[in-house]
């Protein structure tokens, strides 16, 4: 086994993801990701807590970026105009080399229910830490409920249309759109 290979929690990444869209998410085995990549199955335990994670690794940064969307904002920014900075600031996360990865995740958390409930939850997760983070900003609860919730739409359904087959367009780009679309729903 090849355990001095630097960059193993990728590794993993990307075999779970192969073994996930070609046999199913339940049908493989944390030890059959480790083995596609010459790594043990302890050490694939060493990275994720189960296999779950191997899809959702890395939320603490996109959370991260919205937190510090919010915190760039100009001190005098509307909710929503915090909540647009977070959201461009979140969509740095989302590079063209990451869509086909994004694709084929959503892919397989559309095919099993138990990961479309860790996915609802992580969107969750990121809504309220927005709403924290506009709440830390001097905004009222309500105020700030409602715009990280809105904020969390505009994400959901940017997100879907920016992994869409032959969609091109940046992340930002789509979100902006939406955005505007929202405010022209509620002028």
């Amino acid at each position: 086994m090849v355990r001095w290979e630097p960059g193993a929690p990728q590794r993993l990444q990307r075999a779970a993801l192969a073994l996930f869209a070609a046999r199913g998410f339940e049908q493989t085995t944390a030890a059959e990701i480790a083995q596609s990549v010459g790594l043990t199955e302890r050490t694939f335990f060493r990275h994720f807590t189960d296999k779950r994670e191997v899809l959702f690794h890395g939320q603490e940064r996109l959370v991260q970026a919205f937190v510090e969307g919010v915190q760039a904002a100009p001190p005098d920014a509307a909710p929503i105009e915090i909540v647009a900075a977070a959201l461009r600031s979140g969509a740095d996360f989302f590079t063209d080399e990451q869509r086909p990865h994004s694709r084929t995740r959503q892919t397989i958390i559309d095919r099993n229910p138990a990961l479309q409930e860790r996915e609802l939850h992580k969107l969750a997760t990121l809504g309220a830490t927005l709403a924290d983070a506009l709440r830390a900003r001097g905004v009222g609860d309500l105020t700030a409920d409602l715009a990280a919730q809105t904020g969390m739409t505009v994400f959901a359904i940017s997100f879907a249309r920016w992994i869409r087959e032959g969609e091109e367009r940046p992340l930002e780009a789509i979100e902006t759109d939406v955005l505007a679309e929202l405010r022209a729903l509620t002028a």
